[in-house]
């Protein structure tokens, strides 16, 4: 009896097209989640790890107005720690841009180390017009102008990107190689006076360049206001009376390391290193990168939930959905239950046919919504784009979502409870005709139908 009520379930799989539109529900409301899921999961690792990159894994940093004078002797204690890959250290201050007559943005200068930094971040391979041949260190060689003072600036301070493609006009960047420029910045100078204590006065600077390169990250954060300068250039001119200084250490931590560990191997390290040297040791600041964000990241998790959920209640129709359509086949199909129950299958079997009815079609649509959702994924920018061209309307801004393309990894981790969970719709909702199907008595039926 079993393999007549299976025979019959594939029946009327085969041969009830309104039996497709359960399958499209659930094949719509499982990409519908998997595609959301898979976009928020996306952007909200995006956020939290875009700085790891271009920052290291943990950051060092001065207190406000102070900075670390030999610096190359803590970074090689630091390089000593089997925790620790690698370490770099950069001058970091604010101010304006001077790209072209006219032309002022806001900006930050970063002061790099050129044979150092490429130990902790993959800055060659964001250089517009730098190959990277191998080479250790990152080069600030001004072309056809060895001689020059050299830097690199982000994309973002030099052109804009089109409204609807996002994308810039690399050609005319390129012809701004060699131009020079003027970053206006400064540093705080304490002032001893006799009986007043020290006073702080902001003492303005002005350092000349001409560009060597041009960076892009697809990070907006950077591409809209980075300048990166040698560091013995920079700390020259903010600290002219201080050997080559910095304010920021970047740490790279070795493959696998425990976080923790490292953190309190740093906070030893920095403690016997500036104990007797900085009055201000105590003030600095040891933090992971990916911490930065870690109050925004968790309202972006909240979103998601959030969104998940109400996804999730609108998905809920798939129960209603195909209550209404299993319903429909027990009441024009009450003559064949009738004929199966007289011919000795029991009321258990036909209830338990219509529920195998409901979860085959659950998991039909549960597979045709994993293949939709991985699709709409992995094309979701060639989509944006297409959107943005053909109705000019853009979905996806850089300055609005801090990155140039929409993250388009699938998040396989959301598919076994989204699976689940649209298998279970589809059998709970025929649950009810099930029942109903079970109540069919033979007699009755075949007597009038």
């Amino acid at each position: 009896m079993k393999q007549i009520s299976l025979l019959l379930c594939l029946r009327y799989l085969q041969h009830r097209r309104i039996v497709l539109l359960s399958m499209a529900a659930v094949m719509l409301s499982c990409a519908l989640l998997i595609v959301t899921d898979s976009l928020f999961t996306g952007f909200i690792d995006a956020v939290e790890n875009s700085f790891c990159p271009y920052r290291g894994d943990v950051i060092f940093e001065t207190p406000p107005g102070k900075t670390l004078a030999g610096y190359d002797e803590f970074i090689d204690r630091l390089c000593g720690a089997d925790c620790i890959e690698s370490a770099t250290a950069v001058l970091s201050s604010q101010g304006l841009l001077l790209s072209a007559p006219g032309k002022v943005k806001a900006a930050g200068v970063w002061g790099i180390e050129p044979n150092r930094v490429l130990t902790v971040t993959p800055l060659n391979d964001v250089l517009l017009f730098q190959e990277d041949d191998g080479d250790s260190a990152v080069s600030f060689a001004v072309p056809d102008n060895p001689q020059a003072v050299g830097g690199i600036v982000a994309i973002g301070l030099l052109t804009q990107p089109d409204e609807i493609t996002d994308e810039y006009n690399i050609e005319a960047v390129k012809g701004m190689l060699g131009k020079p420029m003027a970053m206006t910045t400064g540093s705080v100078i304490q002032n001893q006076q006799n009986t007043d204590g020290s006073q702080a006065r902001f003492s303005r600077k002005v350092i000349k360049f001409k560009l060597a390169n041009v960076v892009r990250t697809g990070i907006n954060d950077f591409d809209e206001s980075l300048v990166l300068l040698p560091i013995d250039v920079l700390s020259a001119q903010l600290y002219p009376e201080k050997e080559t200084s910095a304010n920021i250490l970047h740490i790279r931590l070795a493959e696998g390391a425990d976080e923790e560990k490292a953190m309190a191997i740093i906070w030893g390290l920095w403690r016997n290193f500036a104990e007797d040297r900085f009055s201000w040791s105590g003030l600095a600041k040891i933090e992971l990168t990916r911490e930065l964000n870690a109050r925004m990241i968790g309202e972006y998790k909240k979103q998601m939930n959030v969104l998940l959920l109400i996804f999730g209640l609108v998905s809920m129709g798939i129960i209603l959905l195909v209550f209404c359509i299993f319903y429909l086949i027990v009441m024009t199909r009450r003559k064949d239950i009738g004929i199966l129950k007289s011919c000795g299958v029991s009321s258990p079997s036909i209830a338990g046919m219509f529920v195998l009815f409901g979860t085959v079609v659950g998991i039909v649509g549960a597979v045709l919504g994993i293949g939709l959702g991985w699709l709409i994924i992995e094309n979701i920018n060639v989509i944006e784009q297409t959107i943005a061209s053909v109705f000019g309307l853009k979905l996806w801004k850089a300055s609005t979502y801090h990155f140039t393309r929409i993250p388009d990894t699938m998040h396989w981790g959301s598919v076994l409870w989204v699976t689940g969970a649209g298998i279970a719709a589809a059998a709970i909702g025929s649950l009810i005709p099930a029942v109903a199907a079970a109540r069919v008595k033979p007699v009755e039926t075949l007597q009038y139908e």
